[in-house]
């Protein structure tokens, strides 16, 4: 069975368990640490959970937090692809709401990905990660979530002259939300790209439709301190080269790091002054069909050399750790389920030219296409 048919079957059965992801997040409760989530927090999740469907829990699902944060908060983060059955749902709500304007950028966006030899399609594939702002959000924001897209099926490698498939990618992501790129933003864009050296690969792009507007590039595979700091000179990026090199020297003197990613803001007047910094310290391939697995200490380096940073809540991260678990069988009306679930990456962000923020992205996925 492939993956495709594997998710297909699972949203089938996940239907027949109930309606709402909020209703297959209450079965996880006992699951997460209210040090990580506190039950305030943890109802404003379920409240956003129970406008989506079920059978979003038949790719990845999660939620981004904030180590740095005394407040036991998060983000929730969600998985969508073309073709299925919870695309179906977002069609239908665009078709039938006109207050909704997430389902509204979401079928715009299938409807580029699904059109006859897509060129967006031979990029990214078929899905889109929703992030929702919710323990990040102002009170009573009612926000768009962040939207981004993986050119997995083509990546995106520097120095190999994919311009056009980076404007291509980009201008789907902006005219799905009503944007019209400017000149400029375009420019910063192929910029960015075009600094990128070789064996480097552009591992996502982002918007915000509810923050202030840029375009979110995630960049992968950067080998040493100086690749990346000459990479961040290229772009124009605004802040001090050295915070960053100090950063990142500081942990592989704890840790092995295998390689840096990096993300930017891209604005019209250029590289935004925040910095996102993943520090690798085992390789990850998306094509490999055990990319979500981690072993069960695989963290345990990485987390020990956070420990070291007077901003990281050591409650938190002490919590964190025993987020990775062991592939669990659940059982449900429609039979078996295994659950898999593991820390994604952890991304310290650089403001003022100081680290600001330590932030854990954790995924949880459930599959039913397991033998009787």
């Amino acid at each position: 069975m492939d993956i495709d048919q594997a998710v297909t079957l699972t949203q089938d059965r996940l239907a027949r368990e109930g309606d709402t992801m909020g209703e297959l997040l209450g079965h996880f409760r006992d699951r997460i640490s209210p040090i990580l989530i506190g039950d305030p927090e943890w109802n404003r999740i379920l409240d956003c959970a129970g406008k989506l469907p079920i059978t979003l829990g038949a790719l990845p699902f999660g939620f981004e937090l904030p180590l740095h944060a005394r407040r036991s908060e998060a983000d929730f983060g969600v998985s969508v692809a073309s073709g299925t059955r919870s695309a179906a749902f977002f069609r239908e709500r665009a078709r039938t709401d006109e207050t909704d304007d997430t389902a509204k950028a979401i079928t715009r966006l299938f409807r580029q990905i699904d059109a006859e030899h897509s060129p967006l399609r031979a990029i990214v594939g078929r899905k889109v990660m929703l992030e929702y702002d919710i323990g990040s959000a102002r009170k009573g924001e009612r926000a768009l979530p962040g939207m981004f897209l993986r050119p997995g099926e083509r990546p995106t490698v520097g120095a190999s002259g994919q311009v056009d498939d980076v404007g291509l990618v980009v201008d789907a992501l902006a005219s799905c939300v009503g944007w019209r790129l400017s000149d400029a933003e375009r420019k910063n864009v192929e910029r960015a790209y075009l600094a990128q050296p070789g064996d480097t690969r552009m591992d996502s792009y982002g918007i915000f439709p509810s923050r202030s507007r840029a375009i979110r590039l995630a960049i992968m595979g950067f080998k040493s301190r100086r690749e990346i700091g000459s990479y961040l000179e290229n772009t124009g990026w605004p802040g001090r080269i050295s915070a960053v090199d100090s950063l990142i020297s500081r942990f592989q003197k704890r840790v092995n790091i295998v390689r840096t990613g990096a993300n930017l803001d891209v604005r019209a007047e250029g590289v935004g002054p925040t910095l996102g910094l993943t520090l690798i310290v085992k390789q990850r391939y998306t094509k490999d069909s055990r990319y979500w697995l981690d072993g069960l200490t695989d963290w345990e380096p990485f987390l020990e050399a956070l420990s070291h940073e007077d901003l990281v809540v050591p409650e938190k991260l002490s919590a964190l750790a025993g987020w990775v678990s062991r592939p669990t069988t659940l059982f449900g009306k429609s039979g078996r389920f295994v659950l898999l679930r593991g820390i994604h990456h952890i991304k310290l962000v650089i403001s003022g030219n100081r680290l600001r923020k330590a932030k854990a992205y954790v995924f949880m996925v459930l599959s039913g296409a397991v033998s009787s």
